[in-house]
């Protein structure tokens, strides 16, 4: 059994439960076990870190301060809050001060996301020998957007131009992840609500491109982006009629399909684009 401390944040609580769910699944097929950090609190992304720079950092600062407690290293599966919680750590680990409380700051913890976990060759070895409904034929563009990555100071990332970590998951799940190029381009999700405009030719140049590539599905591990890239789809499914959509999957609902052993209808009501019919032509 492999521990972890477990923070979800916001987004897994709410519009992303989905997420959520399916990283329990995964967690629990694997043998990970999760404790959920009590108490937890919102980490301040996007709104503190960009209106008050000490707020962003106590904020994240007790969620780590909680972690320290719990004494175990700390899964985060939403990139926005893994940047917020890595940028405090490595704020604080330098200067102490730069917290309100103004306490010593040495924890024995690590900060890791849920896609640099899950494809670690043993997490990989654990997944191939319980696949029981390979995903072949299932052509896949995994994206990984912005946050978990860059910048690689906060991260820690070493492949942040050409990541992998969805595309081992997606071929040890025996689908094949496509090579193509908008695999870390912005999508434009902080601006979904200010500038729809640029959102939406951002999103689409991301959905073209996948396209182009031969996939049939985005994958992805942010919230934000797999919301920002359904919603907009589905706007214009409404405003255009145009059928031209890809439905988008969280990497470990992938996961906790190839590992089950009957389908589960249920775990697709809260897609925005029913990804069904791409799941119906996989080969069996």
């Amino acid at each position: 059994m492999t521990r972890f401390s477990y923070y979800p944040g916001c987004s897994l609580a709410g519009s992303a439960r989905e997420y959520d769910h399916s990283i329990r699944e995964t967690a629990a097929a694997l043998d990970i076990e999760l404790e959920e950090l009590p108490d937890w609190n919102c980490c301040g992304a996007s709104s503190a870190h960009m209106t008050d720079r000490r707020l962003a950092i106590d904020l994240s600062a007790r969620n780590l301060e909680l972690a320290e407690e719990a004494g175990m290293d700390v899964l985060v599966p939403c990139a926005a809050c893994f940047q917020r919680l890595r940028k405090a750590d490595l704020v604080l680990r330098q200067d102490p001060g730069q917290w309100s409380r103004g306490e010593k700051y040495d924890p024995d913890f690590e900060i890791i996301h849920m896609t640099t976990l899950l494809s670690g060759s043993e997490m990989l070895d654990r997944m191939r020998g319980l696949v029981v409904r390979k995903l072949s034929g299932l052509k896949l563009a995994c994206y990984y957007g912005c946050l978990s990555l860059r910048p690689p100071l906060v991260t820690g990332a070493v492949e942040y131009e050409h990541p992998d970590g969805l595309d081992r998951i997606s071929r040890a799940l025996g689908a094949e992840a496509v090579n193509w190029s908008h695999k870390t381009e912005c999508c434009g999700g902080s601006l979904t609500m200010a500038r729809p405009d640029i959102v939406r030719g951002l999103v689409g140049d991301i959905v073209s491109a996948a396209r182009r590539a031969g996939a049939q599905a985005l994958v992805t591990d942010c919230p934000m982006c797999h919301s920002n890239l359904e919603s907009r789809q589905a706007a214009w499914k409404t405003e255009d009629g145009t059928d031209a959509v890809m439905p988008v999957f969280f990497g470990t609902e992938l996961i906790n399909l190839a590992l089950a052993d009957r389908s589960d209808e249920k775990r697709w009501k809260k897609h925005l684009l029913d990804p069904r019919p791409v799941l119906a032509r996989m080969e069996r």
